[in-house]
């Protein structure tokens, strides 16, 4: 395993991941995950809340409230590709939080669980305004201070490239970011999902995407052509008819390059957690021992042997459910969020745009 200490933080040992000893396989690990029924009796009922991100779309987010929100640490949870605040890694993720003191915001993406009908567009991969967007409104308007954002696969690579979006000029209220199995590097991570071994997670990804598609025109008659979805099998394929088009990208590897969170993971500026596994079947490691990751100081990194994607499933121990990554992301975020691991802000007003060398192109519909 191997890791990268944050910045003057001293972040506390993280217990090693042991996976279970029958999920040794990357494989198995990740269709465990995504397949392992799991239940949260102790998150309560979320309240139901709306986000305006964008003059032609809204996000809907499932929040757990503490007592005195104001005065408790906040998780904004991401979901992957085709995931929604429901996902079990994101209630898991939720029910961990909340039992240890913090908010949690559980963010839809755009047209995800069921929100096909909020948003005129689409969603990309880099689409980090609307998380920006949540963070600035919890600030401004709920007073929240102490805000971390924790996402897993795509999600990862919004929350990675949103810390590297804004820089130098961090918002005041971002103490930390995590991300489990992110998407670094898309280009790699479609190239390896091509693979025949991966057959099963490609069919499953792009029935969802079509499926959406067809949701859209059903809602907005004549919003998209859905003769191309004939010409698509392949994630690749989809973003080629589909997601480059509409946000003006020039082709699809256009688009990963410009969308991947690798572009700007050097000018992270916050305490930045990394889990992710040599053995997950389409998120290469290699990209993560690039000098641009393993040199940042502000970036925590553990590459595990074994974890598959978004899997990371140790053991039940007692109360402890084994799903390792979710009480990691716990952890770090507690200790960023503590009062003497605070990191300085200058009292300046925040710069929305942060720094941003390769920028998203605007959104239309």
């Amino acid at each position: 395993m191997i890791e990268q200490g944050t910045r003057q933080v001293s972040l506390k040992k993280m217990r090693p991941f042991v996976p279970r000893s029958t999920l040794l396989s990357g494989h198995k690990m990740t269709l465990y995950g995504w397949g392992n029924p799991r239940y949260f009796p102790r998150l309560p009922a979320p309240t139901i809340r709306y986000f305006d991100v964008a003059p032609d779309a809204r996000v809907l987010a499932h929040c757990h409230w503490q007592p005195e929100r104001w005065t408790r640490p906040t998780l904004i949870a991401l979901h992957g590709l085709n995931g929604s605040s429901d996902a079990h890694y994101m209630r898991g993720l939720a029910t961990k939080a909340f039992t240890h003191g913090m908010n949690v915001v559980r963010l839809n993406q755009r047209n995800c669980g069921d929100t096909e009908h909020l948003s005129a567009g689409l969603f990309h991969s880099g689409l980090t305004t609307d998380a920006r967007y949540v963070i600035e409104e919890l600030a401004a308007v709920d007073g929240l201070r102490d805000i971390g954002v924790a996402g897993y696969s795509l999600g990862g690579n919004l929350a990675l490239k949103l810390a590297g979006e804004y820089g130098d000029c961090p918002h005041p209220s971002l103490r930390a970011v995590a991300a489990v199995s992110p998407i670094l590097e898309i280009s790699e991570c479609v190239r390896a999902l091509e693979r025949p071994s991966n057959f099963l997670y490609e069919w499953n990804f792009v029935r969802d995407l079509k499926r959406r598609i067809r949701r859209k025109v059903q809602l907005r008659p004549g919003s998209f052509d859905l003769a191309r979805l004939k010409r698509v099998r392949t994630v690749r394929e989809f973003d080629e008819e589909y997601t480059a088009p509409h946000f003006g990208f020039l082709n699809a590897e256009d688009y990963y390059y410009r969308a991947s969170a690798m572009r700007v993971i050097d000018c992270v500026r916050v305490p930045a957690l990394i889990i992710t596994a040599e053995d997950d079947p389409f998120v290469p490691s290699a990209p993560f021992k690039d000098p641009a990751v393993t040199g940042n100081p502000f970036i925590t990194l553990q590459l595990c042997e074994h974890g598959g994607h978004c899997g990371f499933v140790a053991d039940r121990n007692g109360e402890d459910d084994g799903y390792w990554a979710e009480s990691a992301i716990v952890d770090f975020m507690s200790e960023m969020t503590a009062g003497d691991n605070r990191l300085p802000r200058a009292p300046v007003a925040h710069r929305a745009a942060g720094r941003t060398p390769v920028p998203s192109p605007p959104l239309h519909a």
